[in-house]
């Protein structure tokens, strides 16, 4: 297996270009929204979702061309917007260790340069006559929104089956990545076949990752202190799901006592994560992750061997094996 470094170097060139790509499709003549640009792409995160728009396209070219980089581009600026609007409803002060915009520029700011994000998306699209590509992303959109609304409707409740969970995470999280893979495929090959064999990959890879974002709440010796966030938010994630359909009905009344009322008192809620390990709620979801990443693999190893596969298997293992 390569490592993170060394993806980097099979698609390095096309990564610089990219982020120069990127920087000019956010620009503006707005002195305010041009400086509140320059701060979000000096923070910029680990650029996962551009690195699988950029592998997804080189897996089955030599070469990427300007269709890939404005996926990439697009894929980007999707996803920055949501984040910088998540901000806002979280009233969030922080993103990736910085000031959130938001905290910053407080939150009617945010909510417009999320807005511009957006439009800067559509029209890098129209006006290249992106149309598949803006379609593939839009869904995304479209399930995000839905997702998110979803856990919001279901958190209220504490009701959340498993089934509805992977409903949740699949529309929320793992669209976004799987549109990520499909619009990368389809820059190089206008294959419709290809284009959802790796819209399939990402979305698997996507569930994967958010499962991996919900076990570090509860922390273990690989990942450090457990935090008890998604428990203060009343977030019902597979960990709590599990433990809750496995507990006697005593225990199970008095976790959601806990979630419901004392989600603020740090022993509570420090108690619920003991009981959730206890139960085998870590190890399970933990299995589930892996069943997820397991089968991303095997869509991959459909297709020929290669270094882009080889980076793209890392960059999957990536997801599962981080530590933050």
């Amino acid at each position: 297996m390569i490592s993170m470094e060394e993806i980097k170097q099979l698609i390095g060139k096309e990564l610089q270009d990219f982020e120069g790509k990127f920087a000019d499709a956010v620009k503006s003549h707005v002195p305010l929204l041009d400086r509140i640009m320059h701060y979000i792409v000096k923070r910029k995160g680990k650029q996962i979702r551009p690195m699988f728009v950029l592998l997804s396209a080189r897996l089955f070219s030599n070469s990427i061309n300007e269709n890939t980089y404005r996926a990439a581009a697009l894929v980007e600026l999707l996803h920055t917007a949501t984040l910088v609007h998540d901000d806002v409803v979280d009233d969030s002060l922080e993103r990736r260790g910085f000031f959130s915009i938001n905290a910053l520029w407080k939150n009617k700011i945010a909510v417009l340069v999320g807005d511009y994000l957006l439009s800067k998306g559509l029209l890098l699209s129209i006006t290249n006559n992106d149309f598949r590509s803006l379609e593939i992303l839009s869904r995304a959109v479209k399930e995000m929104s839905e997702g998110e609304l979803l856990q919001i409707e279901k958190t209220r409740k504490l009701d959340i089956k498993e089934d509805i969970y992977f409903e949740i995470i699949r529309r929320k999280t793992a669209s976004l990545l799987a549109s990520a893979c499909a619009a990368g495929a389809w820059s190089t090959t206008a294959d419709d076949a290809l284009t959802e064999k790796m819209r399939l990959f990402g979305e698997k890879v996507g569930v994967a990752f958010q499962i991996k974002d919900d076990l570090f709440d509860y922390g273990t010796a690989n990942i450090g202190k457990p935090t008890g966030i998604d428990i203060r938010e009343k977030k019902m994630t597979l960990p709590l799901i599990y433990t809750l359909q496995h507990s006697s009905k005593e225990q199970r009344r008095h976790i959601i006592n806990i979630v419901k009322n004392h989600n603020k008192d740090k022993d509570k809620v420090n108690e619920v994560i003991t009981l959730v390990k206890e139960n085998g709620g870590i190890e399970y979801t933990r299995q589930k992750m892996l069943q997820y990443r397991d089968e991303a693999l095997a869509i991959l190893h459909e297709l020929p061997e290669s270094d882009v596969r080889a980076g793209l298997e890392s960059l999957v293992r990536f997801t599962t094996d981080r530590k933050f």
